[in-house]
């Protein structure tokens, strides 16, 4: 294994996060109040996300966001995480291509989703907020609030989607260590769990069904507050520090990336490689690519509709101008349980709307390959999330091969390892996993009726 490591010291972790909603060439159509029709403020958002999170969402002017020093404190655990050069890789793939990820797997959780979850327990706690509710997929994003809240001394509910709660026992005894309640979703815990137990008894939940009961959770109990993991500007604008960082060591490297790509299910990692990368296409510095590499059973970029949509089920969400396959939507139970969201962010379906990002969708299969040939070839296992944006570099690599363009930089983001999840490669070997494609007759069905942007 023959790969170069590119490493920044702690006075090189970001001061700010980068706001990429005050470059954007064009807007985004506003979040809708459900009740009003009109668009929400700051104060629509006050009742359910800490004060300072909800100023963050809504704001298109501030450039860049300083970071609070108690969370660069936290930051100083493990960052700046390393950039490396996967010579391993290249040389199993024989490629010319010149391949690099960003390693947020190092984090104390094991991914890139403590970034945001510090940020905003820090913000609930100088709030005097006592309790946080949140969902989680695969368990990446509860692992990491668990962290961050038991830091700052709060008291968390997580929902887990059912299937993972089931699937990633592991990732929820990190959470129960940390003090995290853990509840599987949907639960007879809330009206909104009940009703979808009701409906659909079997039901295996949903990223969907989970928010709508942190929500309802949060909404109803004095002293709380809803942290979410993904899709919204303010989780982007954290995550930002990965692209910051990568770009000061694409410099050390002596290059700079053709293509940028990330894993994606509700925008945080992909949107945090690549947005700082983003705003040297806007001034016309650079033409680099961005692909988001999304499950070919979830594909809401490539194939989703771009309308007003619910970010939960039962509909407790603002209204979100969004790509999205239709806020009901039930996915396939694959093991890359934290890319199984039915809608992207308004700021990432706004870019792709755009042409200024591209997308893909992987089969399972495909990412499971090329996880195993990854970690063969570089020493770490990717979790199966991380492993969409790995697929999409070995097709990228293949294609630069392909046109003759040897040097070609590919960089991406390894979001997090896999070492809680080898009960789905187990499966993989076994020959147990299998390919899930959605009929397009499924997505006008759950996407019939809503609102047009």
């Amino acid at each position: 294994m023959e790969s170069k490591k590119f490493l920044l010291t702690e006075a090189d972790i970001p001061t700010a996060w980068y706001n990429v909603q005050a470059d954007m060439p064009s807007a985004p159509a506003p979040m809708l109040n459900p009740a009003t029709g009109a668009p929400m403020t700051a104060d629509d958002l006050y009742p359910l996300f800490a004060r300072e999170c909800a100023r963050q969402e809504l704001n298109t002017t501030d450039r860049w966001i300083t970071i609070p020093e108690p969370v660069r404190d936290m930051y100083r655990i493990w960052r700046p995480t390393p950039l490396v050069r996967a010579r391993g890789l290249e040389k199993a793939l024989g490629t010319g291509a010149h391949i690099y990820f960003k390693n947020e797997s190092v984090s104390p959780v094991g991914s890139h989703k403590l970034n945001s979850a510090i940020a905003q327990a820090y913000y609930a706690k100088e709030e005097g907020v006592t309790n946080l509710t949140t969902e989680t997929g695969a368990g990446q994003w509860g692992a990491a609030l668990s962290m961050a809240a038991r830091h700052f001394g709060i008291d968390l509910a997580v929902y887990m989607v059912k299937v993972s709660y089931h699937q990633k026992p592991y990732r929820r005894s990190i959470m129960q260590t940390y003090g995290a309640e853990v509840i599987a979703s949907p639960s007879m815990s809330t009206r909104a769990g009940r009703k979808i137990i009701t409906d659909t008894p079997n039901h295996q939940g949903s990223l969907g069904t989970a928010i709508s009961e942190a929500v309802e959770l949060a909404m109803s109990t004095p002293g709380c507050k809803y942290a979410l993991g993904s899709v919204l500007n303010h989780v982007s604008l954290h995550q930002t520090v990965i692209g910051l960082e990568a770009e000061r060591q694409m410099e050390m490297a002596g290059e700079y990336p053709d293509v940028v790509i990330g894993c994606f299910g509700g925008g945080s990692n992909f949107s945090g490689i690549a947005f700082p990368f983003l705003r040297h296409n806007f001034s016309g510095e650079r033409s680099t690519r961005f692909i988001a590499a999304e499950p070919e059973s979830c594909p809401k970029l490539t194939r989703g509709k771009m309308r007003y949509d619910y970010g939960d089920e039962a509909g407790y969400t603002p209204l979100i101008p969004m790509l999205t396959l239709g806020h009901a939507f039930a996915p396939a139970n694959i093991h890359a349980g934290g890319l199984r969201y039915h809608g992207a962010g308004a700021v990432v379906s706004k870019l792709k709307a755009d042409g200024l990002i591209d997308a893909v969708d992987i089969a399972q299969l495909e990412t499971f390959e090329a996880a195993t040939l990854f970690a063969r070839s570089e020493g770490i296992i990717p979790a199966p999330e991380s492993s969409h944006a790995i697929a999409a570099a070995i097709r990228e690599a293949r294609r630069a091969d392909a046109e003759g363009a040897a040097g070609r930089v590919i960089l991406f983001n390894l979001s997090g390892h896999g070492l809680i999840d080898m009960a789905s490669y187990d499966r993989y070997y076994a020959g147990d996993l299998a390919d899930y494609t959605v009929p397009d007759s499924q997505i006008d069905a759950e996407t019939a009726g809503l609102r047009e942007v």
